[in-house]
């Protein structure tokens, strides 16, 4: 659900979308975009083509992007639909699923309960949770925190169990903390020291329950979406309803005679992402959010400093030259430096971003799931693009 290679193991892509493209500018007070005062105030030409990409040479459904730059204010982008059937168009402050970046506000929370003396990084999870990872040869005695936070801690994923050629069967279905870990617990072993669980952090969920006595959703809401004012940013329980305006999330998927159906999955039940997957935001929410994380208000130095330890990623689960913290991921930018984000893919969406080294927040969404290298390589090409511009 939730890592970016899923993306490219999905069904063949057929059909496509609308590409008209559309840009809602804000400049900050005394700065005029294209004014030639400051090229960062500039507009986004370069970003507005490869949104036509995604939706033209591509053909997914719809695509949008909000800039937020220091000094510049916000700009936002469309492309595409936001509803295929009646055409209507795509916009950048609807709310959409997150998917895996859900697992950066879970790590911020521990990460805080790590500040608070209450969570010890390497701890083992058989000291939180004893007993909880004991069969098939997974052992919780011998895996830390910090493993969970950073994937080398050898679980399988969960989500590899479901069947994501017919969704529907299990869809609505209500999973537990409990039964995720169950069902990753029943995989083969990883192969790799790295290797991309969601399970990782349904299992830090449960550690943050043990220790606060609190849910990891009431967790996140009361020390991160609350205090940041992310009033588009909410847990959906097993609700499978997007609340408020939202775009619809689109899925190949196989139709009665074995053809590929470009399929509405945007009610969808995300209980099986758990701490791991199951947000719901906004590509501004988002940006605010990375904003306070990276600039220090979420965590003290150290603790920020821990999350912003990386390992090598496998690109296949991520994308090329990524390293991944403690729930957070880095990535080269074209125009030097690094960004500092995440990403996430769930039924219908997929969302990915981060903070350029001058502060720029980048937040890009797709309402249809990728099924083409093409469509992946541009879907990153885009997010750098719109980092690096007037750069």
């Amino acid at each position: 659900m939730a890592e970016r290679g899923r993306g490219r193991r999905a069904l063949r892509l057929v059909g496509a979308a609308a590409a008209a493209v559309t840009v809602l500018a804000g400049t900050a007070p005394g700065a005029v975009a294209g004014s030639g005062a400051s090229h960062a105030c500039a507009g986004y030409p370069s970003v507005a083509r490869a949104l036509h990409r995604l939706t033209g040479s591509d053909g997914l459904a719809g695509a949008a992007v909000v800039i937020d730059t220091p000094g510049c204010g916000r700009w936002a982008g469309t492309s595409g639909v936001a509803d295929m059937r009646t055409g209507r168009p795509m916009t950048a402050g609807g709310r959409v699923r997150i998917g895996s970046t859900t697992k950066t506000f879970t790590a911020t929370v521990v990460l805080q309960l790590a500040a608070e003396h209450r969570v010890r990084l390497d701890a083992t999870v058989d000291h939180y949770l004893p007993g909880l990872i004991a069969r098939n040869g997974y052992d919780g005695r011998k895996i830390t925190v910090r493993q969970l936070l950073q994937h080398t801690s050898g679980l399988p994923d969960h989500v590899d169990a479901l069947d994501w050629e017919h969704p529907r069967a299990w869809q609505d279905h209500d999973f537990t903390a409990g039964e995720l870990v169950r069902l990753a617990l029943d995989q083969p072993h990883p192969r790799r020291s790295w290797s991309y669980s969601t399970t990782n952090y349904v299992v830090l969920g449960l550690i943050i329950q043990k220790v606060t006595g609190h849910s990891p959703s009431s967790e996140v809401d009361r020390r991160i979406i609350r205090p940041l004012g992310l009033k588009d940013t909410y847990w959906p329980g097993a609700d499978p309803v997007i609340e408020g305006p939202h775009p619809h999330g689109y899925q190949h998927l196989p139709g009665p005679d074995g053809s590929t159906v470009l399929t509405d999955v945007t009610d969808f039940n995300m209980t099986y992402g758990g701490a791991g997957g199951a947000l719901v935001s906004t590509l501004a929410d988002q940006n605010r959010f990375f904003a306070a994380l990276i600039g220090g208000r979420l965590l003290p130095p150290a603790q920020l400093a821990e999350m912003k330890s990386t390992v090598p990623a496998d690109p296949d689960k991520v994308w090329p030259s990524a390293r991944y913290g403690l729930g957070l991921i880095s990535t080269p930018l074209s125009c030097g430096g690094t960004y500092w984000g995440h990403g996430g893919t769930t039924p219908g969406f997929e969302t990915t971003g981060g903070v350029a080294p001058d502060g720029r927040r980048v937040q890009l969404v797709l309402n249809q799931n990728i099924d083409t290298q093409q469509a992946f390589d541009d879907e990153l090409r885009t997010v750098q693009t719109a980092l690096c511009a007037h750069r």
